[in-house]
């Protein structure tokens, strides 16, 4: 089929991969324009622009698609369908209506829930158990369309984000595939979502990001794992007399031998294994990173910092 893909980051190549391994006539490439990055500031392309550069593939960068001219240059594409993989800007309905088949999005999450933009972040964020990939219809509204395909993906209780990303970053490209198999057949059903259980996943704000220990343990193992690898989860430590930034990126639930915490105040370092008090429970350290150094294990970075112990962090 000829294709136009839209995608921008990591996330969206191995579909454009795919779709080009399966046969298919990626005609256009559409993805945000390169940004400066680095300590140089020097324009850097996304990993999508990269790779149609990599293929021979014509790659447009427009500003925004809302334009007259940006709209009649991608009706000249001639597409059969549009495949859009987080690509970031916002597709009006002339460009919606473009293909011959319309477009389709690959979303993470088992849609109506979290519908947005940082839907792997906070499926784990809000402790869920199970997510999904998806392939579905584009429409005017915010992933409102139907459904084609699924796949369902379970959420273990120390999956983080970038876990998820992989998983249905890989899945989700093999999905895809499926339902250009099944379009180009005639064989591609579509079922309308559910306004009931619909949820809105917003970006992640940088406020979110500090540790409230007064939050439950289960809640701030949660937060963690929903922003870790990135942005991260983070707090301030005293080390040797100075505060030090934190990325907290992997935890555990911590119990006692008889299945319950001593009581502490929350944000008490109450061990020398960097166990932390929290509004109710308590949670284990087990990897981080200090701003400007690489991860690491929190028994190498007790090495460096000394006992810790009965320090009580200030909570976000």
């Amino acid at each position: 089929m000829r294709i136009v893909f839209m995608g921008t980051p990591d996330f969206s190549v191995p579909t454009f991969e795919a779709l080009l391994q399966a046969g298919h006539q990626i005609v256009a490439c559409y993805t945000k324009a390169p940004r400066p990055a680095g300590r140089g500031q020097q324009e850097k392309k996304s990993p999508v622009h990269m790779a149609a550069e990599a293929a021979g593939i014509p790659v447009f960068t427009p500003k925004s698609l809302k334009g007259a001219k940006e709209q009649e240059l991608f009706v000249s594409h001639g597409a059969d369908v549009a495949v859009v993989v987080a690509y970031g800007l916002i597709l009006p309905k002339p460009v919606l209506d473009a293909p011959v088949h319309n477009c389709l999005n690959l979303h993470g999450s088992r849609l109506p829930r979290w519908r947005g933009a940082a839907p792997i972040q906070r499926a784990i964020m809000a402790g869920d158990r199970q997510s999904a990939v998806q392939v579905m219809a584009m429409e005017e509204g915010l992933d409102t369309g139907p459904i084609a395909l699924s796949a369902d993906i379970e959420i273990d209780g120390q999956m983080n984000a970038g876990e998820l990303h992989d998983e249905m970053m890989t899945r989700g490209a093999a999905l895809m595939v499926q339902a250009l198999d099944q379009l180009e057949n005639g064989e591609l059903v579509f079922t309308p979502q559910s306004e009931q259980g619909a949820t809105y996943a917003s970006k992640i704000l940088k406020s979110e990001t500090r540790i409230d220990w007064r939050r439950s343990a289960n809640e701030v193992h949660d937060l963690v794992r929903g922003l870790s690898p990135f942005p991260g989860a983070w707090c301030l430590v005293e080390v040797k007399g100075k505060p030090v930034r934190l990325k907290i990126l992997r935890t555990e639930l911590a119990e006692d031998a008889g299945g319950t915490m001593a009581p502490g105040p929350a944000g008490q370092i109450i061990d020398d294994n960097f166990t932390i008090a929290c509004g109710s429970g308590a949670l284990r350290i087990l990897q981080l990173q200090r701003a400007g150094k690489g991860v690491m294990s929190t028994e190498a970075f007790l090495l460096g910092a000394g006992s810790l112990h009965g320090q009580i962090l200030e909570s976000g």
